[in-house]
């Protein structure tokens, strides 16, 4: 059987995302597995910095983070996050988003595959993806050279998201329009306790309007 190969008209589909959150590394992997499913390698993912610590005025927390893991894997996702440790969590975001943004820089495929490495070396791995060095390793895996401006690209994305009416990460834009956090049903009860739960028929309509 033959292997599909990717088109030259490419579909994109935007989303809009913090590097670390839990939420959008089960909805970029679910995105990933359901395109290989459907032979569609021509769908390609441009992952834009949605910085939580600038729009909460703070770093995140990693005790909550953590605390968001620990409900995500037992509710929804049990094989993933395996790696995750509180204590490697970044101080900031920002440098894991514009190593990315550099991907992007090169083209599609570089920068989402970059945007999908550092997600795995955080959620994983267990790896402090703040840490110049784990940088620098993913820059010269994916033969890139990170540039000043990449870290404007990471405000200019927050900007764009802005304008866009980004309410969350991810929030994912297809031709269809724009759908927030797909692959979940995200809440929390009475207590405050975090409820999550898978949404097919949401990620079903979700990934529908990326394919058509």
């Amino acid at each position: 059987m033959s292997q599909p190969v990717a088109r030259d008209d490419a579909a994109v589909i935007e989303v809009f995302a913090d590097v670390a959150c839990p939420f959008t590394h089960i909805g970029l992997l679910r995105f990933v597995e359901r395109r290989q499913a459907a032979g569609r390698p021509d769908v390609r993912l441009r992952v834009r910095a949605w910085p939580l610590e600038i729009v909460n005025g703070a770093p995140l927390d990693p005790h909550f983070i953590a605390d968001e893991v620990d409900e995500v894997r037992a509710q929804v996702a049990p094989s993933l996050f395996a790696g995750f440790t509180e204590s490697a969590f970044p101080s900031s975001s920002l440098p894991a988003m514009a190593l990315a943004e550099a991907g992007y820089r090169a083209d599609l495929d570089t920068g989402e595959r970059v945007s999908l490495a550092v997600r795995d070396l955080l959620f994983e791995q267990g790896e402090d993806i703040s840490s110049p060095d784990v940088l620098a390793r993913v820059a010269s895996d994916h033969g890139i050279a990170p540039e000043d401006e990449d870290l404007a690209a990471v405000h200019a994305g927050y900007a764009l998201g802005v304008r866009r009416g980004v309410i969350g990460s991810p929030h994912f834009f297809t031709p269809a329009g724009g759908f927030f956090c797909p692959a979940l049903d995200v809440s929390r009860d009475a207590d405050g306790h975090l409820r999550v739960v898978a949404d097919p028929d949401a990620f079903d309509a979700f990934v529908s309007s990326c394919f058509t």
